[in-house]
């Protein structure tokens, strides 16, 4: 890396952000010869794409031939234009045009598995890919590789604070180390920013309201807790321009988190056995319908919030959709055994008292969703009707259930304005020398316009992140072929006492300090604490002690992160 005063060659690039955006450009640019160092607050790759379900919005890929589902560009601009209202025509048309190749065969090469279609709003057809083990996944084997790569180095937990211009071209970046609070600037020939959106920046996703929706009492946090909008910044800073600022993808699956003493984030859960209903006790809205129009009607109702309320029946309904929450028990104790989540009653009335809610509307609200459900067919809002599998659970059976949820926070479909290569424009509409952004930081480009027929936030990202990458290449590629880091073997079983290592590491009470730059160490040890998972579970590696190797290494240690990040046991948490 070569830093101010550093006599050590310029780097082809600087990537500020390890996300899917930031992680596809590092390796593509590395794959066509050139040397990235990329910058990241967190201390592991995969920003929050790891959290995801691993959704790529891709045309005309063999798993839908194989299924008989035909598909085209043709066909997919149209949904997109229609989807997004005031889509990039451009873009569209490019995304479309080439997602199979740059996506689909591009990931499956590196090992990913595309499994499961989807047909969310929008498709006219199945094209939502869904990747084996969801979020990591996906992003995963995208990370090992760029891990494996030579030419590419990492710093971590290191906070980009501005953009070094020179003569008018991107030249750098200067970061701020969180750990020790110092500052340097690392320089490179092109600066790529992939910082992500500005969701979990309250007053900025706030001032960018979208024009006649109504602002909500309470709005969660619930994007990546880096999408903080500090890309947006520094290149406002370096001259760019940003554009779409109002258009924004929410969720109405907001629950408080109650981990958070702030308050301000959440959660997005929901219970698939529960009915939606205001605070007038009636329902006002498909549960589960399109994301476009139940968020819309959310907003129009009082203080903006609504309660699901099932019964005893239905508790196993209950889930929270990030990554790394398939194990029920996990659920259960946020929803269930955390005070102030869940009301619980043992007849309506107690309930829809505990609710604040009019006894009687709840009683005739839940009257009358049982007939539909009896009868097979929601006549009022239309969420399920005679081929609707399984089929709706009566509520009936005590003791009765009410969670609240709020809108919540999620993408951002506005950003930093690019062009078709990913180079960043000034309010004239003139590229910035050298300096590049993909992914959300740029509203991917403009592709949704104000809805999003979903995948296409991972996809684009990644398309985006190939297409910089390419961008940075050195003109004179090194000749020859580049030695990759061997993949590493999964680690021999074995066995020893935790005290092996708490004798050194007081693992339940550093996991509570709240030191800048460890937050990552933080969730993941905090998560362990809960399940009670062994030291050896995820360090085998380092046992026995040997003072000269104890020392992680990163690379094989991403074999472990589907210990949190994959697709959960359902047993008991205590069971590995």
């Amino acid at each position: 890396m070569r830093v101010h005063g550093s006599a050590q060659p310029l780097p082809d690039a600087v990537i500020i952000g390890a996300g899917i955006s930031g992680l596809s450009a590092a390796l593509e640019a590395a794959r066509s010869g050139a040397r990235v160092i990329v910058v990241d607050q967190s201390t592991v790759g995969g920003g929050h794409a790891i959290l995801s379900n691993g959704a790529v919005c891709i045309v005309g890929t063999p798993l839908q031939a194989a299924q008989k589902i035909q598909d085209g560009p043709e066909l997919a601009k149209r949904d997109f234009l229609n989807r997004g209202e005031d889509a990039r025509d451009e873009w569209v048309a490019r995304y479309v045009s080439e997602s199979k190749d740059q996506l689909y065969d591009w990931f499956t090469q590196i090992g990913v598995r595309f499994d499961v279609l989807v047909k969310p709003p929008g498709n006219t057809v199945a094209r939502l890919h869904l990747a084996n083990g969801k979020g990591w996944g996906l992003v995963g084997p995208l990370f090992r590789e760029c891990q494996r790569h030579p030419l590419i180095q990492f710093v971590w937990a290191a906070r980009a604070e501005s953009l070094e211009i020179r003569n008018g071209a991107a030249r750098g970046v200067r970061v701020r180390y969180l750990r020790s609070n110092k500052t340097a600037t690392i320089r490179a020939a092109h600066v790529i920013v992939a910082t992500g959106g500005f969701g979990s920046n309250l007053s900025m996703v706030l001032n960018n309201w979208p024009e006649g929706e109504p602002k909500p009492q309470r709005l969660l946090l619930g994007a990546a807790r880096s999408a903080t909008g500090s890309g947006h910044d520094v290149v406002l800073r370096a001259g760019g321009a940003l554009e779409r600022m109002d258009h924004q993808w929410n969720y109405v699956l907001g629950l408080p988190d109650p981990r958070d003493p702030t308050g301000r984030r959440g959660m997005a859960a929901f219970n698939f056995n529960g009915i939606w209903v205001n605070q007038g006790g009636k329902r006002f809205t498909q549960e589960f319908g399109d994301p476009k129009t139940t968020l819309a009607s959310l907003l129009r109702q009082p203080g903006a919030s609504y309660w699901t309320v099932f019964d005893e029946s239905g508790k196993s309904g209950f889930a929270i959709t990030l990554a790394g929450w398939d194990n029920f028990r996990d659920v259960a104790r946020i929803a269930y055994e955390t005070e102030g989540v869940t009301e619980q009653a043992k007849s309506l009335p107690e309930l829809a008292a505990k609710m604040g809610v009019p006894v009687t509307a709840l009683e005739q609200t839940v009257a009358r969703f049982n007939e539909l459900a009896k009868d097979g067919s929601d006549l009022d809002f239309q969420a399920f009707g005679p081929q609707t599998s399984p089929k709706p659970k009566p509520i009936g059976s005590p003791p009765f259930y009410a969670t609240r949820f709020f809108p919540i926070t999620r993408k951002s479909m506005g950003g930093v304005s690019v062009d078709l290569e990913c180079r960043v424009l000034t309010p004239t509409k003139k590229p910035i020398p050298n300096l590049f952004a993909v992914g959300e930081v740029t509203g991917f480009g403009g592709i949704n316009g104000k809805a999003a027929l979903e995948g296409t936030f991972l996809g684009p990202g990644a398309f985006m992140g190939r297409i910089a990458g390419r961008m940075v290449a050195p003109k004179v590629r090194p000749e020859g072929p580049v030695k990759l880091h061997p993949i590493p073997l999964a680690p021999q079983s074995k066995s020893f006492r935790d005290s092996e290592c708490l004798s050194c590491h007081d693992i339940a009470s550093v996991a509570t300090q709240k030191r800048s730059g460890y937050l990552h160490f933080e969730q993941s040890h905090q998560k362990v604490l809960d399940r009670a998972y062994a030291c050896a579970k995820c360090h085998s590696d380092m046992f026995p002690f040997d003072s000269r190797r104890h020392k992680l290494d990163r690379l094989a240690q991403t074999l472990q992160c589907a210990s949190c990040h994959g697709i959960q046991s359902t047993r008991a948490s205590t069971e590995f």
